[in-house]
């Protein structure tokens, strides 16, 4: 039999190369880019295992669920953590992160997410760059839901790790990730004894067996079809501009939470636009209802939808649309809103339609 994902000719060092640069391209880094062979979570940890050391201590900036496995992460290297936590529906601010690295001038580390699909929210990553710059400690960003989706300027910002994922607004496979690594990146986890060596969570060996080696010889068979995927959805994005893409996630993150304000019945879970992702928009279910079973109903008409409960705890009461990648579309914003205003209505409850209908137009016009 013949398939177009089976029998695939090995990939080049040459090819895996230049994926590399043109994620870079992406980024606009002149730092280093490793691709890395898995989902984020891959890199995530292999930036905090290898940047946090027994000893030192972390600020862990926590806007939602990542920030709290990033603080567990911290504590199993020995490191002291602060963990800087707001509540879910707002993004920290600069003047907190200053606060707290001057409240602690032993930090040489901070992690943050930029975008927080989980909670929708976003953070303001270029003011908070320019504070740890002045403070000096190491900073890492989770830029898996932002890249592609709103500005992402590593270099500019001062972020020494930039991990990025292709499955949200990329429209890529989940199961290939990249970081970019600072030079003064490097220095810390080479001189950290307990960076993980000889592992697959191990950055410095990418930069010993591949970059340092002048990207001749992979150190490892890639991940081929994952690779390729990557390949395509950033051609995609240089096809289409990126401004545009981001654009067209601005516009749907928009549309949507007008929509659900005129809809009735939803409140934005994110309080303030300015702090609202452009990847996903969360919101509260009205009380007495209970969020996982009016998405369970919208689905129930139409299971394409780009709807799901909250996670966890916020499973009763958060709605996330998430208009990402494929689903950053005026179409998907309005079928969305539609199925949810169905399910409300189902519910018992009041809503307006056609006012969510004509919130999306006066956001969103259609071309």
């Amino acid at each position: 039999m013949t398939h177009p994902f089976l029998d695939l000719p090995p990939l080049t060092a040459g090819h895996f190369a230049a994926i590399e640069r043109r994620v870079a391209r992406l980024l606009a880094t002149e730092q280093d880019v490793v691709i890395t062979q898995g989902e984020a979570l891959l890199p995530l940890e292999g930036c905090i295992r290898g940047g946090a050391r027994p000893g030192s201590t972390a600020l862990n900036v926590v806007t939602g669920p990542y920030g709290q496995t990033f603080g567990n992460w911290l504590r199993d290297c020995g490191a002291q953590v602060v963990d800087l936590a707001v509540p879910f529906h707002t993004a920290v601010t600069a003047g907190q992160v200053a606060e707290a690295l001057a409240e602690h001038p032993e930090i040489d580390f901070v992690s943050l997410v930029h975008a927080e699909a989980a909670t929708g929210n976003t953070n303001p990553v270029a003011e908070i760059g320019e504070v740890v710059r002045a403070h000096g400690a190491l900073f890492m960003l989770d830029a898996v839901a932002s890249v592609g989706a709103e500005p992402l300027l590593p270099d500019a910002w001062g972020v020494d790790l930039c991990v990025i994922g292709a499955q949200k607004a990329m429209g890529g496979p989940a199961g290939v990730s990249a970081v970019s690594v600072s030079a003064r990146a490097w220095e810390r986890i080479a001189a950290n004894p307990s960076a993980p060596r000889r592992s697959y969570l191990s950055l410095l060996d990418w930069k010993e067996r591949w970059i340092d080696g002048g990207r001749t010889a992979l150190p490892h068979a890639p991940a081929q079809l994952e690779m390729l995927g990557l390949e395509a959805c950033v051609a995609r994005i240089e096809d289409e501009g990126l401004e545009t893409v981001m654009a067209r996630h601005a516009s749907a993150a928009a549309a949507t939470r007008a929509g659900a304000v005129a809809l009735g019945g939803l409140e934005p879970y994110v309080h303030e636009a300015r702090d609202a992702a452009p990847v996903a928009t969360t919101l509260r279910a009205p009380a007495g209802t209970d969020a996982a079973a009016l998405v369970a109903a919208a689905l129930a008409a139409d299971p394409a939808l780009p709807l799901v409960a909250g996670g966890g705890a916020l499973s009763k009461e958060m709605i996330r649309v998430n208009h990402y990648g494929a689903d950053a579309t005026r179409g998907a914003v309005l079928s969305s809103l539609a199925a949810l205003g169905a399910a409300l209505t189902d519910a018992g409850r009041q809503v307006d339609i056609e006012a969510a209908r004509r919130a999306v137009s006066e956001t969103w016009p259609s071309r």
